[in-house]
């Protein structure tokens, strides 16, 4: 199977083409990946999953109005940037009704921590790849998203809260590994607090999910089509929820 996978959690967009199967999601192949910079807009974010399905073959480069030849969209869903969780659904919902094809989600903090393994992966640190993973990422207004994952298991609920509340929470969890690493770019927005985790634990390179994790995420996990109903996961309210928690004033009432 061939399916793109999409995440647009951060800044940063991660792009890829995956050729894989479900019943063995770990020897899935990345056709084609690439990174895309959404921190001004995401208006070119089409243009730039254009080109990587024409450079992957998915695509006719010389048919602009051939099939798209995936047999799935896979999204990370959040928890990230709610502007930019709203611009890779949308794309990705848009993709999979013109292509007529599935729509998987999957965590955008589990695919961050997919990324880590792979990463202690190649370089041969086969046990840390096999014990507790966090992925960490910024959310802003001095907090962060994290999540804790072993072997793509999410162990418990993901969170968002305040970078100093990230070491007690470890030392909670670690008791029960003797390999504990992190991954993400929360890092380096609050160096000088989450410097402490570093120092005593691995931080892997990853920084932000890429397109190739979450699509192979999405081949291991249930595959439910969410083209229809499938909503991004914010896990915190939104700025305007806060501030009008009765409906900013003004505005018209939704119908009953």
């Amino acid at each position: 199977m061939r399916v793109l996978g999409l995440d647009t959690a951060t800044a940063t967009a991660g792009i890829a083409i995956v050729d894989g199967e479900p019943r063995d999601p770990a020897d899935a192949r990345v056709l084609g990946e690439t990174r895309h910079d959404t921190s001004g807009r995401g208006a070119d974010l089409l243009v730039a999953i254009d080109e990587l399905c024409r450079a992957t073959g998915v695509l006719d480069p010389h048919d602009a109005a051939s099939r798209l030849s995936i047999d799935a969209i896979a999204i990370g869903a959040g928890p990230g940037s709610f502007t930019g969780l709203r611009i890779g659904m949308a794309t990705a919902k848009g993709i999979a009704f013109a292509a007529a094809r599935p729509l998987w989600a999957v965590s955008s903090l589990a695919a961050l921590a997919d990324d880590a393994q792979h990463e202690l992966a190649s370089e041969g640190r086969t046990a840390e790849a096999g014990g507790m993973i966090c992925a960490v990422l910024d959310a802003r207004r001095g907090e962060v998203f994290a999540g804790w994952f072993r072997r793509g298991i999410a162990l418990g609920a993901e969170r968002v809260l305040a970078p100093a509340e990230l070491a007690p929470w470890t030392a909670e969890l670690a008791a029960a590994s003797t390999h504990v690493c992190f991954a993400g770019d929360a890092i380096d927005a609050y160096p000088g607090v989450l410097g402490a985790l570093a120092a005593g634990h691995r931080w892997c390179a990853a920084r932000t999910p890429s397109g190739g994790a979450v699509a192979r995420l999405a081949l291991a996990g249930a595959r439910v089509d969410i083209t229809v109903g499938g909503a991004p996961v914010y896990i915190r309210p939104s700025e305007a929820e806060i501030m009008y928690p009765d409906g900013v004033p003004g505005a018209l009432r939704r119908r009953t």
